[in-house]
């Protein structure tokens, strides 16, 4: 088998995305700071979820639009916040919702026999009960809201391709040290053919007796025996699915998760298939370092785009 490097197939686009990443971005509006910050986990398909103000609410389907124009798979967290500068927020207390937690509290504390100290203290810190001040909102903050929006959107992506790079040269190296394995197989198989030939006569003259050996048939069957036990074909499907997956990774398109996740079965198959016919404790040991180095590929596969 000719001695391929696979390193000539990386192109300098890389477009690989790690499904993980952080992005944030700052900006003000008069006394008003403006947060946005982005996280993303593993999924298998695009999940965005945005928590802003009370006040913004009216904008997330808009801000949804942007975010998925934007991003590709993963669950994806958006965190926006508008605060005073000066920390003098206004908030308005929910009576109604107030007394009915201080009515159902007391009484359950009545029933148990606990202090009530500490109540009210406790009843502030429920959900819903201060809420910021309703205000309409302004078109320039909300102008100014959008830009640090897609500012964060951008540094998020930015993130995700430095990770993204990464992850395409480890797995770059790790293919090229599959390939390397499985070139390194080509001095053990004669070897392994001779060996195997030896064996078998000797069982064979053990039980029948060297003078019952029929030699003819004893040729015929080792050929037969060989060509069942024969890795060549293995061998070079697994040199084309490795070539294909360092050409998959430098194509000039995102989402290539789920194609790189597919080749490496393939890759994973092949291999399986030369330790299953090896008859060889040389042989197994690069199929062996072979597996290692195509699990530590699905890794990273799990963790891009």
């Amino acid at each position: 088998m000719p001695n391929i490097n696979l390193t000539i197939f990386v192109k300098k686009i890389i477009m690989l995305l790690s499904m993980t990443g952080y992005g944030r971005a700052d900006d003000s509006y008069e006394s008003k700071k403006i947060t946005v910050e982005v996280r993303s986990l593993n999924s298998k398909f695009t999940d965005v979820r945005i928590k802003l103000p009370q006040n913004y609410k009216e904008k997330e389907q808009a801000l949804n639009k942007l975010a998925a124009g934007l991003v590709e798979r993963g669950k994806i967290e958006i965190s926006i916040e508008v605060q005073s500068i000066s920390g003098d927020e206004e908030f308005s207390l929910n009576i109604p919702l107030f007394k009915k937690y201080h009515q159902e509290l007391t009484k359950l504390s009545d029933e148990l026999g606990m202090e009530k100290k500490g109540l009210l203290p406790a009843i502030l810190k429920m959900p819903q009960i201060l809420n910021p001040t309703q205000e309409s909102i302004d078109e320039n903050e909300w102008e100014v809201v959008r830009k640090t929006f897609l500012k964060a959107l951008e540094n998020f992506n930015a993130f995700r391709r430095k990770e993204g790079l990464a992850l395409e040269n480890d797995m770059i190296q790790r293919i090229n040290n599959i390939q390397s394995n499985l070139e390194a197989l080509s001095p053990f198989e004669k070897d392994r053919i001779e060996q195997i030939k030896t064996r078998m006569k000797s069982h064979l003259e053990e039980y029948l007796g060297k003078e019952n050996v029929d030699q003819n048939r004893f040729e015929q069957e080792v050929l037969f025996y060989m060509e069942k036990i024969d890795i060549n074909e293995e061998k070079v499907r697994l040199s084309q699915h490795c070539k294909y997956f360092i050409e998959l990774l430098n194509e000039p398109v995102t989402l290539k998760g789920r194609k790189l996740n597919f080749i490496g079965q393939e890759i994973g198959r092949e291999i399986n298939t030369l330790g299953s016919k090896a008859y060889s404790s040389a042989i197994q040991v690069h199929v062996v370092n072979m597996k290692d180095e195509l699990e530590k590929i699905k890794e990273q596969v799990a963790n891009s785009v």
